[in-house]
C-alpha cells in the first residue's frame, strides 16, 4: 500500500513538472526550482532506501524535469526576463 501511495504522489508531481516543461512560456521562480529539487531528490533517496523502485523512478524523472526548468529559469534571467510564472507573448 505504501508503494502505491508513493507512486501516486510522485506521479502527480512528475505530471505537474512535465506540464511546466511542455508549457514553454512558464518560467519557474528560483525558490520553486530549488525547493522542488530538494523535495524530489529526498523522495528519490527515501524511496531507494525503502526499496520502492517505481516511486524512486518517478521522483528521479521529476528531478530531471526540475533541472530542465531551472536551466530555463537561468536562461531567462540571463536574458533579462524577470517575470515569474507565465511570460507574456
Amino acid at each position: 500500500m505504501v508503494n502505491f501511495l508513493l507512486s501516486v504522489t510522485f506521479a502527480c508531481g512528475l505530471i505537474i513538472a512535465a506540464l511546466h516543461v511542455i508549457n514553454r512560456r512558464f518560467i519557474a521562480p528560483i525558490y520553486d526550482v530549488i525547493l522542488n529539487l530538494i523535495a524530489f531528490a529526498s523522495a528519490v533517496t527515501t524511496s531507494i532506501l525503502l526499496q520502492h523502485w517505481l516511486p524512486a523512478s518517478l521522483s528521479a524523472l521529476a528531478v530531471l524535469a526540475w533541472i530542465w526548468l531551472g536551466g530555463r529559469t537561468l536562461k531567462a534571467r540571463a536574458a533579462g526576463d524577470t517575470t515569474r510564472g507565465q511570460r507574456a507573448q
